[in-house]
């Protein structure tokens, strides 16, 4: 049995399906107290971990309001005494279609940027007095190897996960003194459920993704597992600032 996180207590944005839902089965796994947040019902995601007789919650959240984050973060600690982990997760790419940059609304520039970039900063800042006060912490955010890539017709998304890499070095500095790590996590084309299901990353973009790649198959939720929990346990007390590729290889720095 896995005991790396136990009785820690682990906040995941977009925690409802695909690699947020896998996140919060894997955190509790290994020990953590899960609370699943989104603005998604993520009751079922919890109740799953229930089944296994481990505590987790659903607690609904907007990352993009200021208000609905506090409130997360006040009632995590009103359930479960603190916050230990946040996985800032919640971010928007399955719903996104790719298109020339001429074609980005400036509507559709501004959702993304505020899920992906303020909603990142605005969880950061919701939890930042807890870790500080106890004086350890673990931040994980997820940004994506389109960044790194350069990925062409996603603008928006790439940006925001340029930006995503650009907070996680920043926080780090800010929050080391307290003894808080801040890392991320690097994704290739993950397919989740609702990934699976968009005709941009099936067929010929799936394919040329796995060509990319030195091990060369489909990347899926659980191959992330194994880093998340290092990157939340006390295994990574001295790491902090980095950004962690997970993609079988398809970049190597």
């Amino acid at each position: 049995m896995d005991a790396r996180l136990k009785d820690k207590v682990a906040i995941v944005t977009g925690g409802a399906r695909g690699i947020g839902a896998a996140f919060c089965e894997g955190l509790a796994a290994a020990g953590a107290k899960v609370v699943v947040s989104d603005v998604l019902d993520g009751n079922p995601v919890a109740e799953r971990i229930a089944e296994t007789q481990k505590r987790a919650l659903y607690l609904r959240a907007d990352v993009t309001s200021k208000p609905s984050v506090e409130k997360l973060v006040s009632d995590t600690v009103r359930e479960f005494g603190t916050v230990d982990i946040l996985v800032n997760n919640a971010g928007l790419f399955a719903d996104l279609h790719t298109k020339p940059f001429q074609d980005i609304s400036e509507e559709e520039w501004d959702r993304v940027m505020a899920v992906n970039v303020r909603g990142t900063f605005q969880c950061a800042k919701a939890v930042a007095p807890v870790m500080i006060e106890n004086k350890k912490g673990r931040i994980v955010n997820i940004a994506s190897g389109t960044a790194f890539k350069g990925t062409p017709h996603l603008l928006h998304y790439v940006a925001s996960k340029g930006a995503v890499v650009a907070m996680t070095r920043s926080l780090a500095r800010e929050l080391g003194a307290h003894n808080v790590c801040v890392n991320a996590i690097a994704p290739g084309l993950t397919m989740s459920e609702a990934v699976k299901v968009h005709p941009d990353w099936t067929g010929k973009a799936s394919a040329a993704g796995i060509a990319a790649r030195a091990i060369q198959r489909e990347q899926v939720p659980a191959d992330l597992l194994s880093t998340l929990i290092y990157l939340c346990s006390d295994e990574s007390n001295f790491v902090t600032g980095q950004t962690i590729s997970v993609d079988g290889g398809a970049l190597m720095r």
